[in-house]
């Protein structure tokens, strides 16, 4: 049996602000690439070159990925949602800012609260916690109204890239819930992990075919570098860590403390990208960050 721990001690923070951190560049480098690379292919790519990488770690540690244990069929449930959790990020970063992504993506710990009491009793929320979620969920919408104000008047779109960052952070909320009430709470984390990756592989570089985008053959060293940051650092090694403690740690907790992720995404936008920092972004991210005390003090 997986040994599990009823709060995150100081491994476990420490890992998650280093995900964290990684997760909000990597929205950062997935809006970067952009200009070289379409959206499914990048996604697609990226997913393959990661689901090697952990077939490779686990030949090296002696973790077997290819055993009967029943989590087929979560497995490949899991990769779907993955899959479609990410084509909706590349595609909608089209359409508006990575530092508007990366705030509408977390919106999964919400989701993940909600669903987790139906699946561990333990990890049933206080009422206080319950408020530090709907303000948290409070907090995204007010964000997400300023898509349809007079400032998206330069990105006509940008409520789409916005929706698909809401319905991002659904599928991932999805996802959580389906590793921990199936087979695969029990399953490695790189299994769990290649499942995900390989599955999302096959799927993204499909829907890159039917959209008819094209693969670039030239790879220049920018392109490269983005794309390999991505692949290695934020969807091998990071993931890696996520879903390790994903086995060892209360999900709720977890999922609540990684929407420290938008302030790591907004600065690293504003910085790298020079995406503009609105009030109302400001706003919401503040009451994101209320919310994270209220779940877990």
């Amino acid at each position: 049996m997986t040994e599990r721990k009823l709060h995150l001690d100081a491994l476990a923070v420490t890992l998650l602000l280093a995900c964290c951190a990684l997760w909000g560049l990597g929205q950062v480098a997935i809006k970067a690439a952009m200009s070289e690379i379409s959206p499914f292919w990048q996604s697609g790519l990226r997913s393959g070159l990661a689901a090697l990488l952990v077939w490779a770690w686990s030949a090296w540690r002696g973790i077997p990925l290819w055993q009967r244990d029943g989590s087929l069929a979560s497995g490949l449930l899991v990769g779907a949602l993955f899959a479609a959790e990410f084509g909706c990020i590349f595609y909608g970063m089209q359409f508006t800012s990575a530092s508007r992504m990366v705030v509408f993506i977390y919106l999964a710990p919400f989701v993940v609260a909600l669903g987790m009491p139906f699946i561990a009793h333990s990890e049933r929320l206080k009422p206080r916690q319950l408020l530090g979620l709907s303000l948290a969920f409070g907090a995204v919408a007010f964000a997400f109204a300023e898509g349809f104000g007079a400032h998206a008047d330069a990105q006509p779109l940008q409520w789409l890239g916005d929706a698909l960052g809401l319905l991002a952070a659904l599928l991932w909320g999805g996802t959580t819930l389906t590793i921990r009430a199936t087979r695969l709470s029990q399953a490695s984390a790189e299994k769990t992990l290649f499942y995900q990756l390989a599955v999302s592989a096959v799927l993204l570089c499909a829907g890159a075919l039917l959209q008819g985008e094209p693969l670039p053959l030239h790879w220049s060293p920018r392109l490269i570098g983005l794309f390999g940051f991505q692949a290695v650092i934020v969807s091998f090694v990071s993931y890696l860590a996520w879903f390790w403690l994903v086995r060892h740690y209360p999900a709720t907790r977890l999922a609540s403390f990684t929407l420290s992720t938008p302030l790591f995404g907004l600065l690293a936008g504003a910085l790298l990208l020079g995406e503009p920092i609105t009030p109302r972004l400001l706003a919401a991210l503040g009451g994101l960050a209320v919310g994270i005390a209220l779940v877990n003090k």
